[in-house]
């Protein structure tokens, strides 16, 4: 049949795509899914709840008790002359927003299988969302960090914050990218090996205690554990807001290179195997 000249393509639906293709301009086009996505996921977490978003204050309120009685009660964990709330909500609530990004990224296949099988769109959106999403809620416990911070400030305990402070956009933006990287590569994994999961789910609860959350650096004396810390992504991230809020703490330019070359090693190989992987998945998961 002989096509009308004024007829023309919107969408053009290719099986053959380079291997290296990130399809950040698909996502980019559909920026006001991506919106839609973050809303949903802030408004379903209020419903049928009793605190509503108090729970946000909640949560890293009781984690903080929890590690003062345990870490700095029982074990008797020194927190380099930091008063023990300010210290522990620091590093609660960073881990958590990482921790949570990380968790929900890596089965974005698994949870959103419904969905992808019966409308298209840029995958990619769905785990963007959950990065971006969770601003909200980190947002709400970092002011309980600033609240308790500023408390201590009016007591008159010398927290000495500095410049490096100003680097905590940076921070989180590396943070976010880990989880996402990372959280991709999982979530690619997980469509045909399901139980690699509730692995994954373990593997973080061990990392928070590779990170020091609940302990500063200086506290790992033996240069071995020292080294494989460092290793560590998230450590450098942690321990350079620690210095720039409280002015003690391990910070190194070398070691926050290290940290955002490993976000952008994990960034670029997670979207491209997560491209590779949406082809098919709805077929294996």
């Amino acid at each position: 049949m002989k096509r009308n000249k004024d007829t023309y393509w919107t969408t053009v639906i290719s099986p053959r795509e380079s291997a290296f293709r990130l399809g950040l301009r698909d996502v980019w086009q559909k920026r006001y899914l991506l919106w839609l996505f973050v809303k949903r996921d802030i408004t379903v977490q209020f419903k049928q709840t009793v605190f509503g978003m108090g729970w946000y204050f909640i949560s890293p309120i009781f984690s903080t008790v929890m590690y003062m009685v345990v870490f700095g009660r029982i074990a008797n964990i020194p927190t380099d002359d930091i008063p023990q709330p300010v210290f522990y909500l620091s590093g609660i609530c960073l881990w958590e927003y990482f921790s949570t990004c990380l968790t929900q990224v890596s089965s974005t296949f698994q949870t959103n299988v419904s969905l992808y099988g019966k409308v298209y769109f840029p995958r990619l959106v769905t785990p963007l969302s959950v990065v971006f999403g969770k601003l909200f809620r980190f947002s709400l416990q970092l002011s309980t960090f600033v609240i308790v911070y500023v408390y201590f400030v009016i007591r008159g305990v010398p927290l000495r914050p500095n410049i490096a402070l100003l680097l905590f956009p940076l921070i989180v933006l590396c943070l976010a990218g880990i989880a996402l990287g990372l959280g991709l590569i999982v979530s690619s994994l997980t469509t045909k090996y399901r139980d690699l999961i509730n692995f994954f789910g373990t593997f973080i609860s061990l990392w928070m205690y590779a990170t020091p959350i609940v302990y500063p650096l200086s506290y790992v004396t033996n240069p071995t554990l020292h080294t494989v810390m460092l290793y560590n992504p998230i450590t450098p991230l942690v321990e350079t807001f620690k210095y720039g809020a409280f002015g003690a703490g391990a910070f190194s330019w070398s070691s926050l290179a290290y940290s955002f070359a490993c976000m952008a090693v994990l960034v670029f190989v997670g979207i491209i195997m997560f491209n590779r992987k949406q082809r098919y998945f709805i077929d294996t998961i």
